[in-house]
């Protein structure tokens, strides 16, 4: 096969960060070349040089698509030439329709005029390719996060792609809409498209791949051909943090202590906006001191809902039953009063609701517990430092200072801010909302550690996680979670993957 695709000696700097350094990238045509590497490693800032996000003059190194030299100034340039990037946070409009996202910009028009007949026509065939039967009028709020990943994949290719671009395309996905979306991107390779994957999955990347590039502090530590050969999570894993990982999840001694810490009995929500549709029914659980206990469920299933209406009923109407902490009942009527009777909870979209990402790791960090770093009612700037850098280093946070802006960091870093705000805030139980959703194999494991660490402290710690693997190697009882009711409880010892989707598909 012919190369494609040339980047050479790339490098780019922020303010007291190079982010990349001396990076080169080569993709074969007609191939999937997966781009990994930790949170941090530089991968999305590559793609961003190539795809014109950074604009030729902010970056050092040499661009070659298709035999020609590129000088891209926007991401309009890099798509005129068929380089199209699907960014982790989906760009559609949620209350336009399929149709009109996928034309918008590009509108099948006539002296200024928009041929609706057109526009429906060429949907219905784009959608076809990506396997979606949905009417062009469909709106895009009402399609799954699933579906609306397949209407990306469509609009890229109403604009005759040539090499694709995705940044952690299965990050926000189910099981089965991951498996959906990685046969789509085979197709599209029969069909001819190339394209660039960037995910923290291994196994997915192990699937689809034809090349695997590890990246590490910026710069290219490795290519692997994986073509007609069985290259191992092992080797990747390796490249990628330095070193081997022997245990994907760290040991911990499973000493849950008697006292319970959170008790939740028969508790009810209906949806914010119909109220004859209840989200969450009926929902009862405890979780003891030292304990970590997990909530499994297919994505709808209601967790998110249960998790954020019991966190100062942020979500919801309507809440029935009772929450006891320490055996006293308590009032979570507001996030502040959640806080003080020492409920924590980080949520799965920590850029729209768990940062503020134009403001600086030293606020954010801060932000749940201001009190602790005011002296008559004024914060105290040096104090407010001093627990950034504390909490900074404590996490491993990669950043030169805590005046980075929290917009600048890394996905694993970002997550790593969100936690330290909510330690802070000293809490006796902590809900964990996908808590390691798009990052990396290190940045888990240093999470992971956290979560063993509180468990020792005497902490409760509730983790909702997709990933069934994880709750099982972190977990001491995990709950079933189906159409917004538990469904079942199991201990670490008959917890399987087996029996967690039956307990899901036969209630």
């Amino acid at each position: 096969m012919s190369v494609l695709l040339e980047m050479r000696s790339i490098t780019k700097t922020f303010p007291g960060v190079r982010a990349l350094d001396n990076v080169s990238l080569s993709v074969e045509e007609g191939e999937i070349h997966a781009l990994v590497g930790e949170n941090g490693a530089g991968k999305s800032t590559l793609m961003k040089v190539l795809s014109g996000v950074y604009p030729y003059g902010e970056y050092e190194g040499e661009i070659i698509f298709d035999g020609e030299v590129c000088r891209f100034q926007g991401v309009n340039d890099s798509e005129k030439a068929g380089i199209i990037i699907i960014h982790q946070e989906l760009a559609l409009v949620p209350l336009l329709s399929i149709a009109e996202n996928l034309f918008l910009g590009n509108e099948c028009a006539t002296k200024g005029v928009i041929s609706w007949q057109e526009t429906y026509r060429r949907t219905e065939g784009l959608l076809k390719k990506v396997g979606l039967s949905e009417p062009p009028q469909t709106l895009v709020d009402d399609l799954g996060v699933g579906k609306q990943q397949l209407v990306e994949i469509a609009k890229a290719l109403s604009k005759d792609v040539r090499l694709l671009i995705l940044d952690e395309p299965t990050a926000a996905l189910s099981e089965a809409d991951s498996q959906t979306l990685l046969d789509l991107i085979l197709e599209l390779k029969a069909q001819g498209v190339t394209s660039i994957i960037i995910s923290h999955k291994l196994n997915e990347v192990r699937r689809v791949a034809d090349t695997v590039t590890v990246i590490r502090d910026g710069a290219t530590v490795a290519t692997h051909d994986a073509r007609g050969r069985d290259l191992s999570e092992e080797i990747i894993v390796r490249d990628m943090v330095g070193r081997s990982l022997e245990n994907r999840y760290p040991p911990r001694m499973r000493r849950p202590r008697d006292e319970r810490l959170l008790e939740v009995d028969n508790w009810s929500v209906t949806h914010p906006e119909h109220a004859e549709r209840q989200a969450v029914r009926d929902v009862s659980f405890h979780v003891n001191a030292g304990e970590v206990v997990g909530i499994a469920g297919l994505m709808g299933a209601g967790r998110t809902e249960l998790a954020m209406s019991l966190f100062g009923r942020s979500y919801g109407r309507n809440h029935s039953g009772t929450v006891r902490i320490k055996g006293e009942p308590v009032d979570l009527s507001t996030v502040g009063r959640a806080i003080d009777v020492g409920l924590a909870y980080v949520t799965e979209d920590r850029k729209g609701l768990g940062l503020v990402l134009d403001d600086e790791i030293v606020r954010n960090t801060t932000l749940a517990n201001l009190p602790a770093v005011a002296r008559n009612g004024v914060i105290q700037p040096e104090e407010e430092v001093r627990v950034a850098e504390k909490y900074r280093k404590a996490m491993n946070i990669r950043t030169p200072h805590v005046f980075q802006k929290v917009g600048n960091l890394s996905g694993g870093n970002q997550q790593k801010v969100v936690l330290s705000k909510w330690l802070f805030a000293n809490p006796e139980v902590l809900i964990l909302d996908e808590p390691t959703r798009g990052i990396d194999v290190g940045a888990k494991y240093e999470i992971y550690t956290l979560i063993n660490e509180l468990a020792a402290e005497g902490r409760g710690v509730v983790m909702i996680s997709s990933e069934m693997p994880e709750l099982l190697g972190m977990c001491d009882r995990i709950y079933v979670m189906n159409e917004g009711a538990f469904v079942g409880e199991l201990s670490a010892d008959e917890a399987s993957q087996e029996r967690i989707m039956s307990l899901i598909v036969t209630h």
